[in-house]
């Protein structure tokens, strides 16, 4: 695997990781980390209040090439939706539902910065 690539992989695990507390401290109770239908997945799932959270995460070293969430394309929305819907057919369906983008910029001098997206629609 090219250097980039995993150094890519390391910082999405770190946001993942990271992303996982900020989410708790805000009151939401993980219900599942990289959850996987097919060749589709849902980076976290989270519950809060009568709301089941479908959240993609972004993280970025810099912002060298903008910031996280811009690099999110159309196509992914309409991935999560698919994956989504598969999640919601295996388990009992919530009052509301939303896809969330939490996007995270982490710097070796200060702390990560958290931007929590909520409700996304393309």
């Amino acid at each position: 695997m090219p250097v980039n690539q995993r150094n890519k992989q390391v910082t999405g695990k770190i946001g993942e990781t990271l992303a996982v507390s900020y989410l708790q401290r805000a009151g939401f109770q993980l219900l599942q980390r990289n959850w996987r239908s097919g060749r589709v997945e849902i980076d976290l799932i989270a519950h809060k209040g009568n709301t089941l959270h479908f959240i993609e995460v972004k993280t970025r070293r810099n912002l060298r090439y903008g910031w996280p969430e811009e690099h999110i394309k159309p196509g992914k929305i309409t991935r999560m939706m698919i994956a989504v819907e598969a999640f919601l057919q295996t388990f009992p369906k919530p009052s509301l539902v939303q896809l969330d983008i939490l996007s995270i910029v982490l710097s070796d001098r200060r702390p990560p910065v958290f931007w929590l997206i909520e409700d996304v629609y393309m």
